[in-house]
C-alpha cells in the first residue's frame, strides 16, 4: 500500500480551509439540531402525560414515525421530496446579514425532528422516575402543572436524563455525515471534495475518522463532568465518625471549646 505520510500529517495537523469549514459546520449543525431536538422532546414528553387523546395521539404518531423510518430517508424527503411534490421548498434566507442556505436549514430541521422523538422518550422516562409523592406534595401546595414541573419534577428528572442525553449528542455528531447527501459541506463532504482533487483517499478518510474520534472523545470528557456535576446529590455521604455518633456533634463542640 502506497501510504503518503506527508499528506496524512499535513491534513491532520494543518487542515485546509475546506476542512476547517466542514469541521465548524459539523459542530454548528450538531448543536443547533440537538437544541431543537431537546425542545421538541420536552414538549412531546409533556404532551404524552396528557390524558386528552387530541394531545396524546399526535405525539405518539410523531414518535412512531420518526423512530420507525431511517434518518437518511427523512433528510432526503424533507429537502428533496417536498420540493419535488410542490409542497415546500427550502430557500436561502438572510439572517442579520448572514445567508443560511436552504440545505443547511433542512439538515438542522431533519436532524432536530428525528432527535426530538428520541428525546421525548428519554425525558418521559426521566419524569416517570420521579417519585409520585413529589407530585402530590406540589399539588398540596397549590402549584400549577407548569410550576410543579419547573420547580420540582424536571430538576430531579434531569439527573436521569443527562447520561442518555450525552449519548444522543454523541450520536448526533456522527449523524451529521448523512446530510452530505443534500449537499451540506460538513466534514465528510469536505473530505470528499479534497480527495477528488488529491486522489489520496485512504489518508484523507483516515484523517476525517480521527477528527470525529477527537470530537466524540472531547464530548465524552464533558459528558462525564456533567454527569458528576448533576449526580453529586445522589452520592451517599460518608458516615460520621464513631465519636460523633456516640456523643453527638454539639457535645463534642462543647468539649473542644473547653
Amino acid at each position: 500500500m502506497n501510504f503518503n505520510w506527508d499528506v496524512f500529517w499535513q491534513y491532520l495537523l494543518q487542515p485546509s480551509g475546506v476542512y476547517l469549514t466542514g469541521l465548524w459546520l459539523t459542530c454548528l449543525i450538531s448543536v443547533l439540531a440537538m437544541l431543537l431536538g431537546c425542545v421538541l422532546g420536552l414538549a412531546a414528553a409533556l404532551l404524552r402525560l396528557s390524558r386528552n387523546p387530541l394531545l396524546n395521539l399526535p405525539v405518539r404518531f410523531y414518535v412512531w414515525l420518526m423512530r420507525g423510518t431511517p434518518l437518511l430517508v427523512q433528510i432526503v424527503f424533507l429537502y428533496t421530496a417536498l420540493a419535488a411534490g410542490g409542497i415546500f421548498r427550502f430557500e436561502d434566507i438572510d439572517l442579520f446579514g448572514l445567508v443560511i442556505p436552504g440545505n443547511i436549514q433542512a439538515a438542522i430541521i431533519a436532524l432536530g425532528l428525528n432527535e426530538g422523538a428520541y428525546m421525548a422518550e428519554i425525558i418521559r422516562a426521566g419524569i416517570g422516575a420521579v417519585d409520585k409523592g413529589q407530585y402530590e406534595a406540589g399539588r398540596s401546595l397549590g402549584m400549577t402543572f407548569a410550576k410543579l414541573m419547573r420547580r420540582i419534577v424536571l430538576p430531579q428528572a434531569f439527573r436521569v436524563i443527562v447520561p442518555p442525553l450525552g449519548n444522543e449528542f454523541n450520536v448526533m455528531l456522527k449523524n451529521t455525515t448523512l446530510v452530505s447527501v443534500i449537499g451540506v459541506q460538513e466534514l465528510l463532504l469536505s473530505t470528499q471534495m479534497v480527495t477528488s482533487a488529491t486522489f489520496r483517499v485512504f489518508e484523507l478518510y483516515l484523517v476525517v475518522a480521527i477528527y470525529f474520534l477527537l470530537l466524540t472523545t472531547l464530548w465524552g470528557f464533558f459528558q462525564r463532568w456533567l454527569e458528576a456535576r448533576f449526580g453529586q446529590s445522589d452520592r451517599p455521604s460518608s458516615p460520621p465518625p464513631a465519636s460523633t455518633r456516640m456523643f453527638g456533634r454539639s457535645t463534642l463542640n462543647l468539649l473542644r471549646a473547653r
